[in-house]
């Protein structure tokens, strides 16, 4: 897994004497198939784990909000057009009226 490190100019022998790699395209330092980033750990993005053992941060996915109407279907149809297996349980809830 590569890794783009914020290297400063000052700094970049120090970083190839890690074992930093120049990204002359993108024109950053990066590091690939380290484990263990705690050498790195000045220049790594912030948010980032030096030791790889961070869980993923968390998603910013929009809450799912139900109303009284609300309910399972057991396939994956939609509930105002239904299907035999769950038709029954849609016209139950007033979905095909």
């Amino acid at each position: 897994m590569r890794t783009n490190l914020r290297v400063p100019f000052a700094d970049k022998d120090e970083a190839k004497r890690l074992g930093a790699r120049w990204d002359p395209a993108k024109k950053l330092w990066y590091v690939h198939n380290i484990a263990n980033l705690a050498a790195f750990a000045r220049w790594l993005p912030a948010g980032t784990d030096p030791t790889g053992d961070a869980p993923p941060p968390p998603t910013t996915a929009a809450p799912v909000h139900t109303g009284a109407r609300y309910f399972v279907l057991s396939c994956d149809c939609l509930p105002w057009v239904g299907c035999p297996q769950c038709g029954a349980a849609v016209d139950a809830r007033g979905w095909r009226a």
